[in-house]
């Protein structure tokens, strides 16, 4: 696991010589890493404990978590989980989650919305918002927008 800055400028793949799944890397603003707190910060334990699309397919309400930081990262996603068990629920379950990691990218393009600078840019044509998914499995990449 590499933990890294969020700039842009540097890439730890290319800076430590990595190769597609040789590290799971953490990028976030001064690649700060907080004391454990399971109410605060949660973004970075969430990421170390990551299997996040299948954790939020997992969800069982009402229940307790069962591993820190994860449910609450991912319950972000609940709206396309949602979606998912409503309209797809007679698949397998990879193929659920085939479907979720695209609808949760769906919800993150709604969350964006929410932001007014976001907002401001869409309305007036200096921002486009485009999900992408990459199957890393078969090397396909797909763009939408909403």
């Amino acid at each position: 696991m590499v933990f890294a800055c969020a700039d842009s400028r540097v890439c730890p793949s290319v800076t430590l010589g990595l190769e597609p799944g040789e590290a799971f890397t953490v990028r976030n603003i001064a690649a700060m890493v907080p004391c454990y707190c399971k109410n605060k910060h949660t973004g970075v334990g969430s990421a170390s404990r990551c299997g996040g699309i299948k954790a939020l397919l997992n969800l069982k309400d009402g229940a307790d978590d069962t591993f820190h930081f994860v449910e609450d990262w991912v319950r972000i996603g609940y709206p396309a989980r949602k979606k998912v068990k409503d309209e797809c629920s007679e698949m397998p379950f990879e193929e659920q989650c085939g479907v979720l990691e695209k609808e949760a990218v769906n919800v993150s393009l709604q969350n964006l919305s929410t932001y007014p600078f976001v907002k401001e840019g869409v309305a007036n044509g200096t921002l486009k918002l485009v999900g992408g998914h990459y199957d890393f499995v078969s090397g396909k990449f797909d763009t939408w927008t909403l």
